[in-house]
């Protein structure tokens, strides 16, 4: 088991423990010294109670091993009693209990066996050997309550290091759905754009050379600006979401309506926007960029499934009342062939409703397909 570099609380720990230890010894030899013993176990006594002080600063990296052998020590130095017991709180601090009980074993025999060893020393009375005890056991409990707090303090740091993992798991994966949603809308609209465009030349084959070449630019800028916003996406897949590399491409606003319409305009479709809003520019960047897709998805739905006619896209709504945005469009069979997957309303929904909206869509009792929002505009 290893053990970490130690900070300034644990060094002035060890020191106060070092001085304690020396303080616990001098007593120790001063208590000897009153019973006048003989000069060489003596000498001895206090030497080894020394030297179990200097294992105080090889504590935190040896704990057992300075407790075996302050034990072993105290059996001849009883100077070295106080140590013993800094000893046997390192040990019940930092390990478990299973390795200190040998150890505590080892501790409950010293009274016995010191008069083995020195012939000088007799064993001492009942109430010293229930006093050290008291004492023995009163380290070891509170060593024991310092590792289950330190237990408890780590268990709780994996714990909350778990959580913040697990949030920014989720983190990532709410970013994921948020650019795959935005891919679909995207996408399908370009797509459905060039499809579009595609159609009218193979339905012109007869048309003028200018006018291929103008539908054949539009495709071609059409494919390259959707090849475009892959490659943004992909890379940013592939980067781990790491969109401090570089600056976000800019978010489509209510204000750029007008340009979204005008693109389907130049594809041949007929749309009328009506914008009931005074500043669209002002409407907060989350419900502009939810209602420009919306209304990308509308003008995407009707050219995969609406009739040829007309498509009227109304948006009003202002601060404190929320907006509305509402795509009409006739309805019919796929009149471009435009594949879909059927998975954008859905998407759409899942959106609005995140934003504490709400949208509708289906078929009316005009025949036309409505697709309606509405999103909140706090004040």
């Amino acid at each position: 088991m290893t053990t970490p570099g130690r900070t300034r609380r644990d060094r002035a720990a060890d020191a106060a423990l070092f001085l304690l230890a020396i303080a616990l010894t001098t007593l120790g030899v001063m208590d000897n010294l009153d019973q006048r013993p003989a000069p060489v176990p003596f000498t001895v006594d206090a030497v080894l109670g020394a030297m179990s002080c200097l294992g105080v600063w090889l504590r935190r990296r040896q704990p057992v091993g300075f407790a075996v052998v302050t034990v072993a020590l105290s059996v001849y130095s009883m100077s070295a009693a106080g140590v013993t017991l800094i000893a046997l709180f390192t040990a019940a601090a930092h390990r478990r209990p299973k390795v200190v009980g040998p150890i505590v074993a080892g501790a409950v025999l010293v009274p016995f066996l010191t008069p083995l060893v020195r012939p000088d020393v007799q064993v001492p009375p009942w109430w010293q050997v229930l006093l050290g005890y008291a004492c023995v056991a009163a380290v070891l409990a509170w060593g024991m309550f310092v590792r289950a707090r330190r237990e408890s303090l780590r268990e709780r740091a994996r714990r909350v290091e778990s959580e913040r993992e697990l949030h920014l798991a989720q983190v990532r994966q709410s970013e994921r759905d948020q650019i795959a949603r935005e891919m679909h809308d995207v996408l399908a609209h370009r797509l459905s754009l060039l499809s579009l465009h595609a159609g009218a030349l193979e339905l012109r084959p007869d048309a003028a050379p200018e006018e291929v070449a103008l539908a054949a630019g539009v495709i071609r800028d059409g494919a390259h600006r959707a090849l475009e916003e892959l490659r943004e996406v992909i890379g940013m897949l592939r980067a781990g979401l790491d969109r401090s590399e570089g600056p976000e491409q800019p978010q489509p606003t209510l204000a750029d309506l007008s340009d979204l319409v005008d693109q389907s305009r130049r594809a041949g479709m007929r749309v009328l926007l009506d914008c009931q809003v005074g500043e669209p520019a002002a409407a907060p960047a989350a419900i502009g960029r939810g209602a420009y897709r919306i209304v990308q998805e509308g003008l995407t739905n009707a050219r995969k499934h609406g009739r040829d006619g007309e498509v009227s896209v109304a948006v009003g709504g202002a601060a404190g009342e929320g907006l509305t945005v509402e795509v009409r469009n006739p309805a019919g069979a796929a009149g471009a062939g435009i594949p879909g997957g059927g998975s954008g309303l859905i998407g759409l929904a899942e959106r609005a409703g995140l934003a504490g909206g709400r949208l509708e869509y289906g078929p009316t009792a005009t025949g036309e397909f409505r697709l309606r929002a509405w999103l909140p505009w706090p004040r």
